[in-house]
């Protein structure tokens, strides 16, 4: 697989790549966002790992603007930040997994592996209604009536998996293992954001909620 990695502290982005090469990646390292950016348009990656806090465009700002041109592969945040709202932030910018920094090299390689897995889900039919939303599950499209709702790769797959199973309890661990992978270490918050962030897409006055929140257990997403 093709990796670009974007990070200023030369020292840590030298040893990343050097490692990452080890296990038999090919990486395209960027010491800032811009050049990151338009790296990514110029050719073809598997896998962008950015920082956040990245000179000239920040890495959230690099994840959003990239998934507006379409890019669809996956997306890896390095950062400090690790609360609710900021996950909700990077996660709102098309980032499909974050690693808090400090972190151990083998934690890094069973994120980019895990990645490089990502599922291809086979529905029997091709779209779901969820109340007045229109899920086009072939075409990867919500549609409110004319408008389009857009939606990242990764809310496109939790939402599939909630919409294909309504007014079933998924438990968290198993939301995680099948959107993001048995073998990820995504964690809760990681999933709480996620929700967060389709609760506010799929109805932003806050009048309903689709998908419910069953207390210690999971989620379920009510039938209309």
């Amino acid at each position: 697989m093709k990796i670009l990695l974007a990070e200023d502290d030369r020292r840590l982005a030298r040893l990343i790549m050097r490692m990452l090469e080890n296990e038999g990646y090919r990486v395209v390292l960027c010491e800032d966002g811009e050049t990151a950016f338009e790296r990514v348009l110029e050719e073809s990656f598997d896998i962008l790992i950015l920082d956040w806090m990245l000179p000239k465009k920040e890495g959230v700002i690099v994840s959003r603007e990239l998934r507006k041109k379409g890019y669809q592969g996956a997306i890896l945040m390095l950062t400090a930040r690790d609360q609710v709202d900021d996950l909700v932030q990077g996660f709102d910018s098309g980032v499909d997994d974050y690693l808090s920094k400090p972190f151990e090299f083998k934690e890094l390689f069973a994120r980019v592996a895990a990645l490089g897995r990502r599922r291809s889900f086979l529905y029997e039919d091709n779209w779901v209604m969820i109340g007045d939303l229109r899920l086009d599950i072939q075409n990867h499209v919500l549609n409110r009536g004319e408008e389009e709702i857009q939606l990242t790769p990764k809310e496109f797959q939790l939402l599939v998996l909630f919409a294909r199973h309504k007014n079933q309890v998924l438990t968290r661990d198993s939301i995680l293992q099948h959107v993001w992978g048995a073998d990820s270490d995504v964690t809760m918050n990681t999933l709480e954001a996620f929700v967060k962030l389709l609760r506010k897409k799929l109805d932003p006055s806050g009048g309903k909620k689709y998908i419910q929140t069953v207390r210690g257990i999971g989620y379920r997403m009510e039938k209309e």
